[in-house]
């Protein structure tokens, strides 16, 4: 058996690794099981911290079983201390005692990117979180975000408005940007017509707006959870923020057209995450 030195003479490269702390999809579509086909999609190494276990298909959400927040921080600290991911994606974060667990936790790492996707509202419409439980997510996770990824009913909520047209995205944007977060991409998926669009803005007063074309698909499922982790991912990969969201774009609309014609249960089936895998990379070690 090699001892640890001579072990760790053999190593010398390592994977890019992400970190997901979100609920789990029991039909796969979403969640951490989301999270990870993406991570693995896109050449980089999944690692979890699981918030909720959640009863769920594509048809949609019937129950939430909360993990402890006790166990949730241990699982955040034990990856964080050993695999030391260079990214972290936050999906759905159901409590406020939850919240403020996880903003604990990662205060010992304030150098690791966060991805924050704050998961309100399913796809399917279903609530995922207490409303109470915003204010504190506004105040304890949002100012640890380099990204946040809202949908417009979640934006609609964090900006108290409603949102109709591109305009009022911006808007949207402009409000979301006074809780903190380094930046803020504000998802229009939801927005009727030929083409979609995303509207970035972050802290130094730079607007972007991301333009794709609508694709008719009835397999959405997990889209947003998808777009976050694909950021994360890019960004553990070496890219710039606005390069790793313009690299997400195109991956999740190709893996939205490729998976569109898959029936995959009775409801909003997944995206095709595995239309073109990349192979785990492997970056070289520097002492």
């Amino acid at each position: 058996m090699f001892k640890e030195k001579e072990l760790n003479g053999l190593r010398n490269y390592k994977y890019p690794v992400v970190l997901s702390i979100a609920g789990s999809d029991s039909g796969g579509g979403a969640g951490i099981q989301a999270d990870l086909k993406t991570v693995s999609a896109l050449g980089c190494y999944g690692t979890t911290a699981i918030t909720a276990v959640t009863v769920q298909n594509t048809l949609g959400v019937s129950g939430i079983h909360p993990i402890p927040v006790a166990v949730v921080k241990a699982q955040i600290k034990a990856v964080m201390d050993d695999l030391k991911p260079s990214a972290i994606k936050i999906g759905m974060v159901h409590s406020a005692e939850l919240a403020m667990g996880i903003a604990e936790a990662l205060s010992h790492y304030p150098k690791v990117p966060v991805v924050f996707d704050p998961v309100m509202v399913s796809t399917s419409g279903h609530n995922l979180i207490a409303m109470n439980t915003v204010e504190t997510l506004k105040t304890h996770l949002f100012p640890m975000a380099e990204l946040l990824t809202p949908n417009l009913d979640e934006a609609a909520i964090l900006a108290g408005m409603e949102i109709k047209n591109l305009s009022d995205m911006k808007v949207a944007a402009l409000r979301i940007m006074q809780y903190g977060c380094n930046a803020v991409l504000v998802k229009g998926g939801h927005l009727k017509g030929p083409d979609l669009y995303d509207v970035y803005l972050d802290k130094n007063g730079q607007e972007r707006v991301f333009r794709s074309a609508a694709i008719n698909s009835g397999n959405t499922h997990g889209t947003g959870c998808s777009l976050s982790s694909a950021i994360a991912s890019y960004i553990a990969l070496g890219d710039e923020l606005q390069t790793a969201i313009s690299n997400s774009e195109v991956y999740i609309q190709k893996a939205i057209a490729q998976g569109k014609d898959v029936k995959t249960g009775d409801g909003q089936g997944p995206l095709n995450h595995f239309f073109d895998p990349q192979k785990l990379v492997k970056l070289k070690i520097i002492p």
